[in-house]
C-alpha cells in the first residue's frame, strides 16, 4: 500500500508563509512526479505545482514567484514553500504522485493524499 501524508497547512495572516510537507511511504521504487493541487469551495481541483524527479518544474500562473515546490528523492517527500500569501490561496491542498514504479512495474494510477487545509485571514 502507498500512502501520501501531508503536514503544514494551518491558518496565516495576509502576507504570510507556511511550508507544506508530503511523505509518501509504502514499497516505492521511484516516483516520476510529485506535486501539489488545491480545492477551494465551490471549485474545481487546480493544479498548483508539480516536479519531476529530474527536477523539472511546472507552476500555475497565479502562485508563480510566491510558491515554491521542491522534493527529496531519496525520502520520497515532496515540499511546497508558499510565500506572500493571500486570501485567495485559502484552500485544501492536496498531495498528488504519480509514475510510481513499485516491485518492477509501473504504476498508470496516481496517488492522492487526505488533503491539508490552507487558510488566509484578511
Amino acid at each position: 500500500q502507498v500512502q501520501l501524508v501531508e503536514s503544514g497547512g494551518g491558518l496565516v495572516q495576509a502576507g504570510g508563509s507556511l511550508r507544506l510537507s508530503c511523505a509518501a511511504s509504502g514499497t516505492i521504487f521511484s516516483i516520476n512526479a510529485m506535486g501539489w493541487y488545491r480545492q477551494a469551495p465551490g471549485k474545481q481541483r487546480e493544479l498548483v505545482a508539480t516536479i519531476t524527479s529530474g527536477g523539472s518544474t511546472n507552476y500555475a500562473d497565479s502562485i508563480k514567484g510566491r510558491f515554491t515546490i521542491s522534493r527529496d528523492n531519496a525520502k520520497n517527500t515532496v515540499y511546497l514553500q508558499m510565500n506572500s500569501l493571500k486570501p485567495e490561496d485559502t484552500a485544501v491542498y492536496y498531495c498528488n504522485a504519480q509514475g510510481l514504479i513499485r516491485w518492477g512495474v509501473y504504476e498508470r494510477n496516481p496517488y492522492w493524499g487526505q488533503g491539508t487545509q490552507v487558510t488566509v485571514s484578511s
